[in-house]
């Protein structure tokens, strides 16, 4: 498998670069108090950014999740905190697989151009990255419109979002696996109500709770035989994209603490000479290569026809970043000493920002749980079909059913 990006990406990857350190750094980046800049949203609409992962007849860019994780690696480099990742990858993806096809091409038109901001609102307190658990309902009276009622938590650009990509259970829908629609909702309808903050790294976010909030049966984006699918598909482009940024600021978390090293000086010499450190910042790298060695391996992931199959190569990417990200933000501040906690030094905010990335979409556990799950599906299947091909063999002569059975008792005796 050819792991090498083109030499279009290439190119790609040094402009995104560029632009990153000339405009997008956090420290240069002023923003409203929300974390969100709106002349650099503006510009990631001129630049095709928005529509990366979109086909061109929707006004996208007809790019890859090649093209989207060479943007977010960039942006984890350069502690970029604008919302790309909830609100070009996961909201944008979840529209692109709408079923109501009027209003999806209304609002990712508008979304592309960055004169609307819509964030998919779908977990829930007792989530914790399971897609398929949510609690809000969504209940049709008798006028036709849905009344929906639940809380949403932890909301990527939350705060700063124009309106809201909505899940709820259908009312009568009683499996887990079904009767999941998404609903868009504006931000200032009435019933909304919204309780801003930002997340330790800056991150604008907010919990949404929704008190009978009515809205009509247009304003369905996906109907609930096709909501959960939906939203897992986007699930899993946001969750590679989220691992690219990780690995971004794992490279950065390297760079920074190595020149450190080479500058900070104790018993006479600088701290890279010794040779402990220099162990422990060759485990860094093992990790960082380890983890993008993954990622670019997981891209293979979204050609398979199985999206069962998918999501465990998704997860089985997820858990192992995440524990290579929390390694290696944790040994960047411990070469740093008590100066790495300080907010002027790169080094803390980039471990505020994998550690916000860590928990994202479910943490290491239940990634290693799902892929766990899968394997042992996949195992029972191919056991039974053994067994199915077994019982469609004609039978064996008894004589030869007694030699094979007599063989292991005879040897177990004369043991």
């Amino acid at each position: 498998m050819d792991l090498s990006i083109s030499m279009e990406q290439q190119v790609f990857r040094e402009e995104v670069r560029r632009y990153c350190h000339e405009h997008l750094q956090k420290k240069n980046s002023p923003q409203d108090g929300s974390g969100f800049n709106r002349e650099n949203w503006e510009m990631f609409a001129s630049l095709g950014w928005l529509g990366v992962l979109l086909p061109e007849d929707m006004g996208g860019s007809n790019g890859s999740i090649i093209d989207a994780c060479i943007i977010l690696e960039e942006f984890g480099r350069n502690l970029v905190i604008e919302p790309y990742l909830p609100c070009a990858i996961l909201a944008t993806k979840t529209i692109h697989n709408a079923t109501n096809a009027e209003l999806r091409a209304s609002l990712l038109a508008q979304m592309i151009a960055g004169k609307l901001i819509v964030v998919l609102a779908h977990a829930e307190h007792e989530t914790r990255g399971n897609t398929a658990f949510i609690e809000t309902v969504a209940q049709k009276n008798s006028s036709g419109a849905y009344v929906l009622r639940g809380r949403k938590s932890v909301v990527s650009a939350g705060s700063i979002a124009d309106q809201f990509a909505v899940s709820a259970r259908l009312t009568g829908a009683d499996s887990k696996d079904a009767g999941m629609a998404v609903f868009i909702v504006d931000a200032d309808a009435p019933g909304l109500r919204r309780r801003n903050y930002s997340l330790i790294d800056g991150r604008p976010a907010a919990d949404l709770t929704l008190k009978d909030v009515t809205v009509t049966p247009d304003s369905m984006l996906i109907s609930g035989d096709y909501g959960l699918s939906a939203i897992e598909d986007a699930t899993d482009f946001a969750i590679i994209g989220q691992c690219a940024e990780a690995v971004g600021a794992m490279d950065k978390v390297i760079k920074t603490t190595a020149e450190y090293l080479k500058t900070r000086r104790a018993y006479g010499t600088t701290l890279n000479k010794y040779q402990a450190l220099q162990h422990r910042m060759a485990d860094m790298f093992i990790e960082l290569e380890l983890s993008r060695s993954m990622l670019y391996c997981i891209f293979a992931a979204f050609s398979e026809p199985s999206q069962r199959k998918r999501r465990a190569l998704v997860s089985s990417a997820k858990a192992l970043i995440n524990n290579s990200a929390k390694f290696v933000a944790g040994n960047g501040i411990q070469l740093h000493g008590a100066q790495g906690m300080a907010d002027d030094y790169l080094i803390g905010q980039h471990f505020k920002q994998l550690a916000v990335l860590q928990g994202l979409f479910g943490s290491s556990d239940f990634h290693w749980e799902q892929c766990a799950l899968y394997f042992k599906d996949a195992q029972l299947q191919s056991f039974d079909a053994q067994n199915s091909a077994e019982t469609r063999e004609p039978a064996s002569p008894p004589e030869s059913h007694v030699s094979r059975t007599a063989e292991p008792a005879a040897v177990a005796v004369s043991g």
